[in-house]
């Protein structure tokens, strides 16, 4: 029997996951707050859903992918979809949230006879659209067993232990994005300043120990200025402080993180908001 599905937000990730949904044979039911952003997929052969209560209804699984905590509070609780969904059917959000908004949402499912996954990605726009997502999964294995036929049609899995663990780690994993890239960024500032011959001072840097496979990745944004968004300057300032927050509660107080998080606040404060992270170059070339 083919899993019913809902997914909930339909951004530069949750578009991309929709589609490899719909390639794998499932008829997702998707909702999507700018209804304009369902129009393409619901020529694709998805149900468009007036509500996130009407997406999950009839779901097996229903997945969350939005912007913030804020966003993700609004879609389960707010906007009823905990409370349409079927007993024992299963909730997986795979926004980036924090720890205790992943705890307090897991025990609202459990309070509605649900069962939940945390479910984050690593991976962004090309990896969505791809279907080479990576899903970080907290949660029961019995329950991940029954909801894998869903996330391997998105890309591949790693159970990283108990609820929680998955959104933990995911955390982690921005947080050392956001200062590998805030780093690059001050670091290609300084040779452009500097007199150096950018190319090849780059080329030292990415075929070198720096050289992480996002480094190469944002280098080549930054010197080409190429912006298009993969991942949103303002997502990765959330990140930050979520991650932050994760961190102090830990007893560790991050100066790297926050300096990083201050690279991202000023490119979107200076106009590079619906930007890729890549463009945060930006307000220090001038």
């Amino acid at each position: 029997m083919t899993l019913k599905v809902a997914l909930l937000g339909l951004g530069i990730m949750g578009s991309g996951m929709a589609r490899q949904l719909l390639a794998h044979g499932f008829v997702p039911s998707v909702w999507n707050r700018d209804i304009s952003k369902t129009v393409a997929l619901r020529e694709a052969g998805a149900q468009v859903a007036a509500s996130p209560a009407e997406a999950v209804r009839e779901a097996d699984v229903a997945i969350a992918m939005v912007a913030s905590d804020v966003a993700s509070r609004s879609i389960w609780l707010d906007s009823g979809a905990l409370a349409a969904m079927k007993p024992d059917s299963i909730v997986i959000e795979s926004s980036t949230l924090t720890i205790d908004w992943s705890r307090e949402l897991a025990a609202a499912a459990t309070a509605h006879a649900l069962e939940i996954l945390d479910a984050p990605v690593t991976g962004s726009k090309s990896q969505a659209q791809s279907g080479s997502l990576r899903f970080l999964v907290g949660g029961d294995a019995g329950v991940l067993a029954r909801a894998r036929p869903v996330l391997e049609a998105m890309g591949s899995l790693i159970h990283v232990g108990p609820q929680g663990s998955g959104t933990l780690l995911k955390l982690i994993n921005n947080f050392v994005c956001g200062v590998q890239v805030a780093s690059f960024a001050e670091a290609l500032a300084m040779i452009e300043r500097s007199g150096l011959e950018v190319n090849q001072a780059v080329e030292v840097l990415t075929a070198g120990a720096p050289g992480s496979p996002l480094v190469k990745t944002v280098a080549q944004r930054m010197l080409e200025r190429a912006y298009e968004p993969h991942f949103l300057v303002p997502l990765m300032a959330k990140d930050l402080a979520y991650a932050g927050e994760a961190f102090r509660a830990a007893g560790i107080a991050s100066a790297l993180g926050e300096a990083a998080r201050d690279r991202y606040l000023v490119a979107a404060s200076a106009g590079f908001g619906q930007k890729d992270i890549s463009a945060i170059v930006e307000p220090l070339r001038k």
